[in-house]
This record gives C-alpha cells, sequence and structure tokens, in this order.
C-alpha cells in the first residue's frame, strides 16, 4: 500500500504564499491536491499526471503551481495570494493510473492525513 505524508503546513497571511510537499512512500503515477474546509466537502485543487498534463480548480489558476520531483517521488504545490477562505486541511492524493472524474475525491486511490494551512486576514 501507499503512503502520503504532506508536509509544509502552516499560518499564512492573506495574500501570502505557503509551499506544500507530499512523498510517496511508493511508486504512483498520478499525484494532486485537495484542500477541505471546515464544514465543508473536499475541494479538487490541483493534479498532476504521471506524462506531465496537469489540472487546475478555476478558482486557484494562476495562483497555484503544481511540480514534481519524480526521483524523490515527491509532489509539491506552491501557493501564491491565499485567501482566507483557503483556510482548510490540504490533502495529498496519488493513483497508480488516471481516472475520471479527478475532481472528484472518490477516484483517488491514496490520500495522506492532511496538513493544516490557515490564512489570516
Amino acid at each position: 500500500q501507499v503512503r502520503l505524508v504532506e508536509s509544509g503546513g502552516g499560518l499564512v497571511q492573506a495574500g501570502g504564499s505557503l509551499r506544500l510537499s507530499c512523498a510517496a512512500s511508493g511508486r504512483v503515477g498520478n499525484m494532486g491536491w485537495f484542500l477541505q474546509a471546515p464544514g465543508k466537502e473536499r475541494k479538487f485543487v490541483s493534479a498532476s499526471w504521471g506524462n506531465g498534463v496537469t489540472h487546475y480548480a478555476d478558482s486557484v489558476k494562476g495562483r497555484f503551481t503544481i511540480s514534481r520531483d519524480n526521483a524523490k517521488n515527491t509532489v509539491y504545490v506552491q501557493m501564491n495570494n491565499m485567501k482566507p477562505e483557503a483556510t482548510a486541511v490540504s490533502y495529498c492524493v496519488a493513483d497508480r493510473f488516471a481516472r475520471a472524474p479527478y475532481a472528484s475525491p472518490g477516484q483517488w486511490e491514496y490520500w495522506g492525513r492532511g496538513t493544516q494551512v490557515t490564512v489570516s486576514s
């Protein structure tokens, strides 16, 4: 079984930036990120396919950037211009192959435990 471990969460001011990392214990083909704000459902943020294709939620396009280091089996998300509404637990997700629709939490095979992101206003 693949294990995912997120890191890099913390407190950031509105408009600031934060970079999250997720290391996988086993080889995975596709990786991504979800955010879950208090009292809300998990929302898709971004995904990186093994073939290099990336996907972003409309709400984060131009502000967030997903990247990978395949040698380290690690995915990152650079989050810029953070908004208070983004205060949430950030979850790393992964799968061995692409599943549609990728924005649905149920389509991802592996989940990390999450890391707290708090955006102050």
